[in-house]
C-alpha cells in the first residue's frame, strides 16, 4: 500500500479567520482599506517599528511600489542578487533600470557584501538584499555601504516576517521593504504583500501612489479639499477579505513560528552526520541573524545527487522541491548580463534543496521525511565507498 503523501507545503488556518472574514463582509466594505487593514498596518508599525506600512495586493505589488518611489530613470542601476525570485529584479526592469546581479556568499544563499562595493558604479541608485529562508543578510555592513555612497536600501523581506539582525526587525532597515503573505509564507493572506516605508518623507507619495495616483485617503481624512488625481499610481490596495484573513494569522504568530522552530531544529539535529561526512549541507545562520524558521534546506554535493533525493522522496510519496534558477544566466537577461560568472548562485540553484514545512506537519510525517532521506544517504555512502 502506497503511504499516505506528504505535500511541500500547506496553507495554515488558525481558526479564526473566516470569523473575520465573515465580519468584514457586514461591514460593507469589501475593496480595502477597512478596519482589517488599518489593524495589520498598525501592528506592523508597532511590531517592527516601521514609520509607515501599507498593505498591498502581493509581495511582488510592493518592490513595484518601491521602485515607483525610486524615481528610476533609464540607465539606472539597481544591485540585486541573482538568487532570488523575478520579482525582485522585475520590480526595477519595469522602471528601466539596469540590474546588476551579485553572487551569493559560499556559506549560504544571501548576498555576498564583500563583493557590494566592487560592483557600484555612478549610475547606481539602490542595493536590494533579499533575506533567504528568514535569514538576515548582513545588514550593519550593507547599511553602512550604502550610507557611504549614497544609495537606497530595498529590503526584499517577502520571507522575512519576525526574523531580525542583532534585535533589530528585519525590513525596518531600508528605506523601503517588502514583505509576502503569499500562501507559501509562514504567515498569509492567500496572496498579499506590505510596502514598510522607513524614510517619512516618502511616506505621503506612497499613500498617493497605493490609492490609485489620487489624494483619496486624505481627503477621508479631512486633509484635501477634493478627491483628485495627484501623481502616478496603480491598483496596491488589497481586499478586506484577504486582510481579514491576515489579521487571524498575526494573532496565531507565536503559535507559528513555535512549531515551525521546533520542526526546522528536529531536521538539523537529525542531519547533522550527514553534513559531518560531507554528504550534504545544512542551513547556515549566521551569529547576527534571528530567522523565523521559514525554510528548511539542504545543499547537495552536485545537481545530479539533488535531483536524486528529489526523485528518491518522490518514490515514498514526499514532495521536495529545488529553489531558485539564477536570474542572470535566465533567458530573458543573459544578454543583458555583464558575463561575470556567479558560482555561488550557481551551486545553489544546482544543489539546494527545500524538505516539506509547513504547521500541520505532524511529528510522524516529520520523521517519515528523516528516515527517507536518511535512506537515500545511506545507499549514497554505499555507492561512493
Amino acid at each position: 500500500m502506497k503511504p499516505t503523501h506528504i505535500p511541500f507545503n500547506k496553507p495554515y488556518q488558525s481558526g479564526r479567520e473566516l470569523l473575520y472574514i465573515q465580519e468584514a463582509i457586514k461591514a460593507g466594505q469589501l475593496s480595502g482599506n477597512g478596519q482589517f487593514t488599518k489593524q495589520c498596518q498598525t501592528y506592523f508599525e508597532q511590531q517592527y517599528h516601521i514609520h509607515k506600512a501599507l498593505l498591498t495586493t502581493s509581495g511582488t505589488a510592493a518592490l513595484e511600489m518601491a521602485a515607483l518611489l525610486l524615481s528610476l530613470h533609464p540607465g539606472d542601476e539597481v544591485v540585486v542578487p541573482s538568487f532570488t525570485f523575478t520579482s525582485t529584479a522585475n520590480a526595477f526592469v519595469l522602471r528601466g533600470a539596469r540590474i546588476v546581479f551579485a553572487d551569493s556568499s559560499a556559506e549560504h544563499p544571501n548576498i555576498d557584501v564583500s563583493q557590494l562595493e566592487s560592483l557600484i558604479t555612478p549610475r547606481t541608485r539602490a542595493i536590494v538584499p533579499v533575506h533567504y529562508a528568514g535569514v538576515s543578510c548582513n545588514m550593519a555592513a550593507i547599511m553602512s555601504l550604502a550610507e557611504r555612497f549614497n544609495l537606497a536600501v530595498i529590503e526584499d523581506a517577502a520571507q522575512a516576517v519576525e526574523s531580525y539582525h542583532l534585535g533589530k526587525p528585519l525590513g525596518s532597515f531600508g528605506q523601503l521593504a517588502a514583505f509576502s503573505f503569499h500562501e507559501t509564507k509562514n504567515l498569509i493572506a492567500g496572496e498579499g504583500g506590505l510596502l514598510a516605508i522607513n524614510s517619512p518623507e516618502l511616506a505621503p507619495r506612497a499613500e498617493i501612489m497605493w490609492e490609485k495616483g489620487t489624494n483619496r485617503a486624505a481627503f477621508f481624512r479631512g486633509e484635501a479639499a477634493k478627491y483628485q488625481w495627484v501623481d502616478i499610481g496603480s491598483s496596491f490596495l488589497p481586499s478586506e477579505l484577504n486582510a481579514a484573513y491576515l489579521w487571524a494569522q498575526l494573532e496565531a504568530k507565536a503559535r507559528i513560528l513555535e512549531q515551525r522552530r521546533q520542526q526546522w531544529h528536529r531536521y538539523h539535529h537529525a542531519f547533522r552526520e550527514v553534513a559531518t561526512e560531507g554528504l550534504a549541507e545544512l542551513p547556515v545562520i549566521p551569529a547576527y541573524a534571528q530567522p523565523n524558521w521559514h525554510i528548511f534546506y539542504l545543499v547537495c554535493r552536485n545537481l545530479p545527487e539533488r535531483q536524486r533525493l528529489i526523485q528518491h522522496l518522490a518514490e515514498q510519496n514526499i514532495l521536495a522541491v529545488f529553489h531558485y534558477q539564477t536570474l542572470h544566466d535566465s533567458p530573458y537577461y543573459q544578454a543583458l548580463h555583464d558575463g561575470r560568472p556567479l558560482p555561488n548562485a550557481q551551486r545553489f540553484a544546482d544543489c539546494l534543496v527545500r524538505l516539506p514545512l509547513y504547521f500541520e506537519l505532524s511529528e510522524d510525517d516529520q520523521l517519515r521525511v528523516i528516515e527517507a532521506v536518511l535512506s537515500y544517504f545511506a545507499r549514497l555512502r554505499k555507492t561512493s565507498s
